[in-house]
Parts: C-alpha cells; structure tokens; sequence
C-alpha cells in the first residue's frame, strides 16, 4: 500500500485483520482523527517474506518428526516481522524426503508455510558446505516427480548444481532435472556448485527457455557454497550476478553479518538493485535460541556466539551450518552495511 516508499509521519489504519489506509498524518480522512493515538517513534514495515529457512525456536524442518515441530519452527520466525515463510529441507535419503516433504505439505495446507524448497540432493560434495556428501547423487527426473507429488503443489524451488549429470544436460522438455522441476511448477535455484562460468550461464539460458518468460529463476545464497569469483576462472558467482542484471535471476544474499562481508551485500545491492535481491535467513533450530549443540538434518552443529559451525570428526567447527537471525535482524545487518532502508525491506 506504500508503493515502496516511506512515510516520515504516517498512520495506518485497520479494522480486524484488514489494513485499510496507509498514509501521511496530514491525510487522514476526518472519520479517523479523533482515534488518533499519541506519535510514537515506532517503525512500521510490511512483513517480510523468507523463501530459505530450515528452522528456529529449537526446531529444524529437516529434523521434524511430526507437524507439531514443524509448527514450532514457523512459529519463531513468523512472531518476528516475518509473515510468510518457505520451510527448506536438506540433502537426505529418498526416503527422508518424501516423508518430510509430504509433513511439510501438510503444513503448508494448513496456512503456517507458503511453501518447501529442497536444498539439494543434486549438488556438488566439493562445495557441500553443512550438507551431508554421502546422500549427494546425480539427476533424478524420477525423483523430482517424486517430491512434487508428495508436496501436493507445495515445491516451490529446489537448489541444484548444474554440472552434476543429470541436472542441467537435456536438450527436451523432459529429460533433466530442470525439466522436471519446471514442469512440476518450482522454480530451479543455482547454488552448492562448483561449475565454471559458461556451464552456469548454459544452466540457465536452459531454464529460462523452460519457464518461458513466465518466471525467474534463483541463485541460493549467493557466493555461499559456490566457488570463489577468480578473476581467470571467474566460476557461477559472476554468471549469476550477469543474469540477475539483465533480470532474468533473483540472487539470495544471507546477509546477516556472517554469511557475508557489508561491502559485499552494499555491493550487490548497488549493482542489482533490491528487485533482483532476495534476503534469507538460511536459519536452523538454533534461530532465537542460545549458544549450543544443534543439529542439522544428519550433521551435528554447534552454535557459539551465534555462529552456527559444523562440528567436526576431530572435535573442531567447521563450515558455517546455515544462520541464527530472524529475516528482520538481516535486514538491520543490510541496512547496517549502508543499503537505504526501503531498498533492504
């Protein structure tokens, strides 16, 4: 209702659940003074939409057991400025999957969820970050169709890398992951990939053909889990940065403080505009809750001083396991790195 611009000395007006007027003070119809409470310097903003979250509160989606710890995940995002929010699975078995899929479904039927988004399996081990490389495999048409069914028109993305066979290789319509995907209505996300610049940019002039000019496609937390930008051997960052330039991808930052450095979120920003930006989360069970052991799908975490590291088999951390903020504390951190509050929101 604020077209995307912000009001100084504003009021907003509702009755029941319904917002019904958005507006300068000086503006408000007559019918509304007299219930004009006293100024405050409360801040308003729209609620936020989180389309990468594994959990929070304690719980993690890959982990849930049941639509009551599913429940508990949503809900400690969804009392913290966030108001829709897609629940993401990790790397797993055939049989994890499905089941947890069709659990998150339920949910997402029931209106806690908006929607599920799969992380994997089809991703590269050699940029796995806090993904488990033993359930990793090659492109499954098979198993696509699969999770689509069993997430009953829940599926909204799913992260692939487009050099593992069997992803991204298809000439027709149906003869690859991204075929799949595209023809069960989810969208293809870039990311845990340690393809080269050319095979990322084929990956998605393939999808784009796909989709048909009717949607974008991803990039999943950005320069996260991809190989680093070499100048020589320049990798997906800058294939996917071009292709979000000429608005044809949305990249995800993680842009929490740790995930990323202020310069480079500022940078992206500046570069891209906030339209082809989407903050995450990339949050697990240890989202508002204190230091300590967690865990993240099959792998054990621990979080110490809100950093969430892997632990690893000699009793070091390791990589970074997904984030501990809500969508509003990155979005502070975004505006803390210098990017104006109506483009970061």
């Amino acid at each position: 209702m604020s077209g995307g611009s912000a009001t100084a000395d504003a009021v907003v007006v509702g009755e029941g659940a319904r917002i019904v007027h958005v507006g300068a003070a000086d503006e408000l119809p007559a019918a509304w003074v007299d219930l004009l409470p006293p100024p405050s310097d409360d801040l308003l903003l729209p609620g936020l939409v989180d389309v990468h979250c594994h959990g929070g509160g304690g719980a993690s989606f890959p982990d849930a057991q049941d639509a009551a710890e599913v429940r508990a995940a949503a809900a400690e995002h969804l009392t913290h400025g966030t108001t829709s929010l897609v629940a993401s699975l990790v790397t797993a078995s055939t049989d994890v999957l499905l089941a947890r899929t069709a659990l998150l479904a339920d949910v997402v039927e029931a209106g806690d969820l908006v929607g599920i988004h799969l992380e994997g399996p089809f991703l590269s081990p050699d940029r796995r970050g806090a993904q488990n490389a033993a359930d990793m495999r090659a492109g499954d048409v098979r198993l696509v169709e699969a999770v689509a069914q069993a997430a009953r028109g829940s599926l909204r993305t799913m992260t692939v890398a487009p050099e593992i066979p069997g992803v991204a290789d298809g000439t027709g319509p149906d003869d690859d992951v991204l075929a799949a995907l595209v023809r069960a209505g989810a969208l293809p996300s870039i990311g845990h990939t340690d393809a080269g610049f050319e095979q990322v940019a084929a990956a998605i002039e393939r999808t784009r053909a796909l989709l048909a000019g009717s949607r974008r496609l991803s990039a999943t937390h950005l320069f996260n889990g991809m190989r680093p930008w070499h100048h020589r051997e320049p990798g997906p960052v800058p294939a996917c940065l071009d292709a979000a330039a000429r608005g044809e991808l949305v990249v995800e930052l993680v842009a929490d403080g740790t995930h990323l450095g202020d310069g480079t979120v500022k940078a992206v920003f500046d570069l891209l505009g906030p339209d082809r930006v989407a903050l995450v989360t990339d949050a697990m069970a240890a989202a508002g809750m204190a230091d300590g052991e967690y865990r993240l799908g099959p792998l054990e975490v621990r979080v110490l001083d809100g950093v969430a590291r892997l632990r690893t088999t000699d009793g070091t951390d390791g990589a970074i396991a997904g984030g501990t903020a809500h969508l509003l504390d990155v979005v502070r951190a975004v505006v803390g790195a210098g990017v104006p509050l109506t483009a970061a929101v």
